[in-house]
């Protein structure tokens, strides 16, 4: 497969100048580089030092290997056909890229969904979030965003879900020798949209909501009670402590909604306008979307002192130290 032969208009092969080829090469590998250390380190981070053995860093663990793996299994290839507009791995590593590509991009969203769930237990019920937010609750959240993106992703496209009802449409539409993008039927861009990125986006817009004001009203709460008893210190550091990791957390979950929304919208609105939406475009967006990957490990840097520590600490070798992984990290 050296060339796509286009059969519609939406398929002209625009190819790309010598120039512009190798600046798009640059400025992808530097994103996927970006994501794979980013995500690498907090990997290593959370792994690494005991103290941060807890069930909302495995949370972000187990986000963090996603943003990882879609940097490692998905973006190159992604790479590769966003610049040379042809796919030239065959048609059923396609199959397996398309469906590692909707598993792991949903998989992100389900992460950051119950993430938003575990923040709001720790700001509005903080006295019981231990017991509710345990080890096993969170093995259960993090099963089920893994399972669930894949179960659903590999069995759409392998058993051709996605173009039932318009299979003669995706041959005259999309079959072209050596191409390689997701094609959606109006039934099943409409589910994708719905399962992946609706329903979860407006339950974390509805808990951030919540966690907003709740916080707020505490924070009013607790201040007035330190004018009064005249320990504002005291009393403030564990509620400024939650009231910040709801804060971190809400804007990594604002930045995957700015990062996936214009994705997710030319996807289900691509059917309804007869595919005329071109590749290129797509492609675009998709690169967009992939941003977050890269994004949040630099959220954390920037919210997380934790991090910061340990990533001088990976840096400068002394991870390898011995008993460092009894660190302090929070001092």
């Amino acid at each position: 497969m050296s060339r796509c032969h286009d059969i519609n208009i939406s398929h002209i092969n625009s190819n790309w100048s010598r120039d512009i080829s190798a600046s798009l090469y640059s400025l992808m590998s530097l994103i996927i580089l970006a994501t794979l250390v980013g995500n690498l380190i907090v990997i290593i981070s959370i792994s690494h030092f005991k103290q941060l053995h807890t069930p909302t860093n495995w949370l972000l663990h187990s986000m963090a290997t996603v943003d990882f793996l879609l940097g490692c299994l998905v973006m190159p290839y992604s790479m590769v056909r966003t610049v040379e507009h042809c796919w030239y791995f065959g048609e059923i590593f396609c199959k397996i890229h398309t469906s590692t590509d909707i598993m792991l991009s949903s998989a992100s969203i389900f992460h950051v969904s119950f993430i938003s769930i575990d923040r709001y237990y720790a700001v509005f019920d903080p006295l019981r979030y231990k017991a509710k937010m345990n080890i096993l609750t969170i093995f259960v959240m993090i099963l089920i965003s893994w399972s669930v993106p894949a179960i659903f992703a590999f069995g759409m496209i392998f058993l051709e879900l996605n173009i039932k009802g318009v299979e003669e449409l995706y041959l005259k539409q999309a079959g072209c020798l050596g191409g390689c993008s997701a094609f959606f039927s109006k039934v099943s861009g409409v589910l994708v949209f719905m399962t992946f990125f609706y329903i979860p986006g407006s339950v974390m817009l509805f808990v951030y909501y919540r966690i907003y004001f709740i916080a707020k009203g505490q924070a009013r709460s607790i201040h007035g009670t330190n004018l009064q008893i005249g320990s504002e210190e005291k009393h403030r550091m564990p509620q400024s402590k939650e009231t910040k990791a709801a804060k971190t957390l809400g804007i990594v979950m604002g930045v995957f909604l700015i990062c996936w929304c214009p994705f997710f919208f030319c996807m289900v609105l691509d059917p309804f306008l007869g595919h005329a939406i071109p590749p290129t475009l797509t492609d675009v967006l998709s690169w967009f979307g992939y941003l977050n990957s890269a994004f949040n490990p630099v959220v954390y840097a920037f919210f997380y002192p934790w991090f910061r520590r340990a990533l001088k600490m990976i840096v400068f070798g002394k991870i390898f130290q011995k008993d460092s992984s009894r660190s302090n990290l929070f001092f």
